[in-house]
């Protein structure tokens, strides 16, 4: 068991009303003294046993045998209404066994970062952790500055790990090893347990749940920037918003953490180090596979490299419902890849172009044409799309109708989110509650948002984000 540490005088910045009701929580009881404290870490509810979890990890490819919990603590588990086990977790509530000399805390802007984020892939439809709410400490915190101390309440399908999974095996104990594959199984996918050999069908399950995962990050601009093995749910949900950001101009090579210098966990490369990261889960779980190390290795492999045609199956249905196309045909990829060249080649905001293109389905192409500084290039693409899509045998509107459906018109973009947390760390929430408001419905066109679906201004640019360590 490990305690928080004291917050002083502990304030809700915000609570999650929805996730709340969604997890059987009284409100009531959550906004009261008690529930702040519970919150913070203050309180420890009877029958919970709060602990900093132990995992290990690659950090930028360097691997860390013991990483673990450094500002975070497991309080407990509660099921949901829908029957669902969900873990509650604090970020930011104080050194641990785990903080390598760290403070363990966190401050108010990172802690929001991941409210806002969270709630937004959630509204999008990707599988992510949830934030139930963010607690002002009271307390400053020592960054390059003093700011103002915040903790944030996770909620999770689990907190499983590739990186738990490190953990386990380095002690080479198989039964270890086995007890936590079992558990994992069981929590998120029993019906592997009816399988010939079930631990490689649980492999199985996660890497179809991560190439599925990568596909939606990739299709919606998406870059999360400290893709660790330690930051791969087995739950295939996202975890751990850090230095994250939503790309405004379209280019693979994007890169928002101040940290990244090699590119590492740049735009273009998340699908390949999704299908490195799986590669060392896949070597801790060799003993379970088969009998002999070379068969494990084997059957292994053959998951592995089916991630990549998983993945491109998953991004090209994507890609395809964006573009209006609901059937296959040759020529689809070649039509995509030319899009985005022009994209590329033009520095085109990404979520604007793609919403854009329903307009252009319903007969006016001004809004599309207005992204490209030479518009000429989009023409001809455009033609060729026009051609495609008369090859579908549903009516236009329709098709415009289902695209508005798959790209959004809101998003968090960076300059917005920049300025709500700056207002919020100087005790102003309003701007905070209206992107909230408006990313909680992103594919709906709403009177009086324009400013919120404006890409970023051209003076913003080379933007950076911070782990918030």
């Amino acid at each position: 068991m490990w305690q928080a540490t004291p917050a002083s005088a502990p304030k809700p910045l915000i609570i999650n009303q929805q996730l709340a009701h969604d997890l059987g929580i009284d409100l009531a009881e959550l906004e009261t003294p008690s529930g702040t404290d519970f919150l913070v870490g203050n309180l420890v509810l009877e029958g919970s046993t709060p602990v900093a979890m132990a995992y290990a990890g690659h950090q930028f490819g360097g691997y860390s045998p013991r990483l673990g919990d450094g500002r975070a603590l497991l309080l407990g588990e509660m099921i949901n209404v829908g029957g669902q086990r969900r873990d509650i977790h604090l970020k930011g509530s104080g050194r641990t066994p785990f903080s390598r000399g760290g403070d363990g805390k966190a401050v108010v802007g990172p802690m929001l970062r991941e409210y806002i984020i969270s709630e937004a892939m959630h509204a999008l439809g990707i599988p992510t952790t949830r934030s139930l709410a963010v607690i002002a400490t009271g307390d400053q915190v020592a960054r390059e500055t003093w700011l103002p101390g915040a903790v944030l309440c996770r909620v999770a399908a689990s907190h499983l790990r590739v990186g738990t999974f490190q953990f386990a095996a380095q002690h080479e104990d198989r039964t270890l090893l086995q007890r936590l594959a079992d558990y994992a199984i069981d929590r998120h996918y029993p019906h592997t347990r009816e399988s010939d050999n079930r631990h490689l069908a649980f492999f199985q399950e996660v890497v179809t749940q991560q190439a599925s995962l990568l596909a939606q990050w990739m299709l919606i601009g998406f870059v999360h920037g400290v893709m660790n093995t330690d930051n791969m749910t087995i739950s295939g949900e996202t975890i751990d918003y850090g230095p994250c950001a939503f790309m405004d101009a379209f280019d693979p090579t994007t890169v928002f953490s101040s940290i990244d210098h090699q590119g590492r966990y740049a735009y273009a490369n998340q699908p390949h180090i999704a299908q490195w990261n799986l590669a060392r889960l896949a070597e801790t779980l060799l003993p379970l596979f088969a009998d002999t190390q070379e068969k494990s290795v084997e059957v292994a492999t053959a998951i592995l490299l089916d991630f990549t045609a998983q993945y491109q199956s998953f991004w090209l249905t994507g890609m395809r419902e964006k573009l209006g196309i609901m059937n296959e045909q040759n020529g689809d990829e070649e039509l995509i890849t030319e899009l985005f060249d022009i994209m590329q080649a033009q520095k085109v905001d990404f979520t604007s172009l793609f919403r854009s293109l329903s307009s252009s389905v319903r007969g006016d192409s001004s809004l599309a044409r207005a992204l490209f500084t030479e518009p000429t290039a989009f023409d001809r693409w455009e033609t060729s799309w026009h051609a495609r899509l008369s090859l579908e045998t549903t009516e236009g509107m329709a098709v415009a109708d289902v695209m508005d459906l798959v790209n959004p018109i809101y998003i968090p973009r960076n300059h917005t989110v920049e300025a709500v947390l700056t207002a919020a760390t100087e005790g102003d929430l309003t701007p905070l509650h209206q992107l909230l408001d408006v990313i909680a419905q992103p594919f709906k066109q709403r009177s009086g948002y324009e400013s919120f679906a404006t890409p970023a201004p051209p003076e913003f640019t080379h933007y950076q984000t911070f782990c918030g360590t």
